[in-house]
């Protein structure tokens, strides 16, 4: 059987939401041998530094799942934030790893005031 180095298939979406929302980042990856997915949060310091936390770390609050599908050689993964808070605001990222390599995708969490100020911050193609 030929095998591939991960690639992302669904990335994940940049989100708005307010205070106490519950909200989820989705990444779906495909490779051969089937891939492992974590989640990183991407820590940038004030010069551009950046280091990962792994999640879930020791948050209460976020929840990390798992599973394989929906086509063979595929895995799909989630990040739930419930409640959402002021701190959960930044950049995650999705990183698959098999034998024969990796890959990466990452999307923003912006946590607003109110749900009014989403209609005048928000791209087009985020995710509430």
């Amino acid at each position: 059987m030929p095998s591939e180095g991960p690639s992302i298939v669904t990335p994940p979406k940049d989100i708005w939401n307010v205070t106490g929302a519950q909200i989820y980042l989705s990444c779906e990856v495909i490779g051969i041998p089937t891939p492992v997915l974590i989640w990183n949060k991407i820590i940038r310091g004030q010069y551009g530094v950046q280091r990962m936390e792994l999640l879930p770390g020791d948050r209460e609050n976020l929840a990390i799942q798992t599973r394989g599908g929906p086509e063979k050689h595929e895995v799909t993964g989630w990040v739930l934030i419930s409640p959402l808070s002021k701190e959960d605001a930044g950049e995650y990222e999705c990183h698959a790893s098999n034998a024969k390599g990796e890959a990466t995708a990452s999307a923003k969490i912006h946590v607003v005031e109110t749900l009014h100020e989403i209609a005048l911050t928000k791209d087009d193609g985020a995710e509430l």
